[in-house]
């Protein structure tokens, strides 16, 4: 008697997961600090260093995400380093934000401000989405942030749980990129 051997599992690869806290909202804020999860879960994070003309500072949007415009100026990257490694680590993917027309605006505002041009394509996570799992998609989430204990309103934190919330409602709360797959929550949202 033979034993058919079952094909290995194909591994479920998450997308690209990209987010950005910024200045406030509306006209004259930009870009403060990126983060992106990439599909393995590594997280990648870094503040901006603002332009000179980028003054709009909004102290609601400071209490919000916790960094301040002097942290920003202490410790931000210069916006072309910022752009060029973004442009290294995400050439030729689509990333994903689950704020598009905010996230995109700031996203051009710092390649614009760089003289660079992005070598990827950001899309709105939505179009992951069927009507149901954007039904359930609050709920998941809050789900995931309860778990995972994430510090909230750091831009790599909030990729990551975008990408567990998506993970989860896609394939289920035992796909590796569905959970921290054995990460500190203190890898995600610290960034310099």
């Amino acid at each position: 008697m033979t034993v058919a051997a079952l094909p290995a599992a194909v591994p479920v690869l998450a997308p690209t997961i990209l987010d950005l806290e910024a200045s406030g909202f509306g006209r004259g804020s930009y870009p403060i600090e990126i983060g992106f999860v990439e599909p393995g879960g590594l997280p990648f994070c870094s503040l901006i260093q603002p332009a000179p003309e980028w003054s709009h500072w909004d102290e609601q949007a400071e209490a919000l995400h916790g960094i301040s415009r002097e942290l920003l100026l202490r410790h931000g990257r210069p916006r072309e380093w910022v752009a060029d490694e973004l442009n290294r680590r995400l050439a030729g993917q689509t990333v994903y934000s689950d704020s598009w027309g905010h996230d995109y605006s700031w996203l051009s505002k710092l390649f614009d401000s760089a003289d660079r041009l992005p070598r990827f394509r950001l899309e709105d996570l939505r179009r992951l989405l069927s009507e149901d799992e954007a039904g359930r998609w609050n709920a998941v989430q809050q789900e995931v942030r309860a778990e995972a204990q994430l510090r909230r309103h750091r831009a790599s934190a909030d990729a990551k749980v975008l990408q567990m919330t998506l993970m989860r409602l896609k394939h289920g709360a035992a796909t590796p990129t569905a959970g921290l797959n054995g990460r500190d929550p203190a890898d995600f949202g610290q960034c310099g």
